[in-house]
């Protein structure tokens, strides 16, 4: 499938804007001309600044604190998370607090970090599967647990979403080169940078092919 790349600029909601992939979707997005709204517990860690960005100060876990900052905007991107070993509520809670204050204020478009490893891929290999089961959703369980709370509750929404499912993340460059599967397992999904999964996203806000979908994307 071919990229549906946005030529206008956009206004932004990004939340997590200090992680890893939250960050990159930051920098790509204004690199790409759009503008920002970048939402963190303590804006201070954000140091990136930019005439088209805007970082203000919010948390997930309470829609009072960032509801207002979704006036007006055209996608959110979260890109939020949490220690995966520790049982947590953020990935569930939070996405159901943004999904009812997205509704209130008229945003219907959103992408959503998950994970690849949440479900065992019929398309791995064997030992990729074993290792998933036994090794990675062992490790990460808890993480998994809510982030499986939170697919359904955004599945159940009449938002259109894109739940993005990496595989192991790594910090290499932008390459804009890579694979992704709508819907359906991926290949050989076993690595992807965190700055091109904020290239898929910023390039498919407007590709309805990934509208109401989960998409897994690797190298």
């Amino acid at each position: 499938m071919k990229d549906s790349k946005t030529t206008s600029p956009l206004d932004i909601f990004i939340i997590g804007a200090n992680g890893g992939v939250g960050k990159q979707a930051v920098t790509t997005a204004l690199q790409a001309g759009h503008r920002v709204t970048a939402l963190l517990r303590n804006p201070a860690n954000l140091t990136l600044t930019h005439p088209k960005l805007q970082i203000v100060k919010g948390d997930i876990m309470r829609s009072y604190t960032f509801e207002k900052y979704l006036e007006y905007k055209d996608v959110v991107i979260s890109a939020i998370g949490n220690n995966m070993n520790k049982p947590t509520t953020l990935y569930s809670e939070g996405s159901r607090n943004l999904i009812q204050a997205m509704k209130r204020m008229g945003v219907d478009r959103a992408f959503f970090i998950s994970a690849a490893a949440i479900e065992i891929s019929p398309a791995q290999s064997f030992v990729v599967r074993l290792l998933t089961k036994y090794v990675i959703q062992k490790l990460f369980g808890h993480g998994y647990a809510d982030q499986r709370i939170m697919e359904r509750l955004i599945k159940e929404s009449d938002i259109n979403f894109t739940i993005v499912r990496p595989p192991k993340l790594n910090n290499k460059p932008q390459t804009g080169n890579y694979r992704y599967a709508v819907n359906s397992f991926l290949k050989n999904c076993l690595s992807i940078s965190r700055a091109d999964v904020a290239h898929f996203m910023i390039n498919n806000i407007h590709n309805e092919d990934t509208f109401k979908a989960t998409v897994e994307i690797a190298y």
